[in-house]
């Protein structure tokens, strides 16, 4: 089986959406796995500590995870156009898979959410991808062959899937959005899956 990480850190619920579309894209190409990993909230005060397994969700991710995957999905909400700060603290701790070299020549590609339309997604998405291309990763973002990103009215960029949340996190992931994260899954399913195949 190809097995795709889909790492994401989700503080209102809609990046963990978008997660489970880009996962059931990626189960929709033949022999491809989506295994759905989080990150632990950071705090402001050092004495506080989340506990060793999330009270819901997927499992917290471990650096085993992102050495055993064939490709990785990279998802974070919006922070002042930048990724949030417990995906950050993660990606930082990863210098032992770096030196690995494990992730090199794997395709990656990155998704996040704002409450609006100018919240600084794409920015949000390229800080994404800087320490994915010190890792050596292949970034995909999405074609405009993919029609869904010419007729979408809220979220999602050539840079990668994105969801306008509104600002209380009132808007669903509309079609448009949601079309965008399956075809992103399919996308790196498929070439994880002829990478690692030779």
């Amino acid at each position: 089986m190809t097995q795709i990480l889909v790492l994401y850190y989700s503080r209102s619920g809609s990046v963990a959406e978008m997660a489970r579309y880009i996962a059931r894209g990626i189960e929709s190409v033949s022999d491809c796995d989506a295994i759905l990993r989080t990150v632990p909230s950071v705090s402001t005060t050092s004495e506080s500590i989340e506990p060793e397994i999330p009270k819901s969700g997927p499992p917290y991710a471990t650096h085993e995870d992102l050495m055993s995957c064939d490709g990785l999905a990279l998802g974070s909400p919006t922070r002042f156009g930048n990724m949030a700060s417990p995906m950050k603290y993660f990606i930082d701790s990863t210098s032992d898979v770096w030196a690995s070299g494990n992730l090199v020549g794997k395709p990656a590609s990155v998704f996040s959410s704002s409450a609006s339309l100018h919240g600084g997604q794409e920015t949000t998405l390229i800080s994404m991808m800087l320490p994915l291309l010190h890792h050596g990763m292949l970034l995909l973002g999405i074609p405009y062959t993919d029609s869904n990103l010419s007729t979408t009215k809220s979220g999602g960029t050539p840079y990668g899937a994105t969801h306008v949340a509104g600002s209380n996190n009132e808007l669903p992931i509309s079609e448009d959005e949601k079309m965008l994260c399956i075809s992103v899954g399919k996308r790196i399913a498929k070439l994880s899956k002829k990478l690692k195949n030779g």
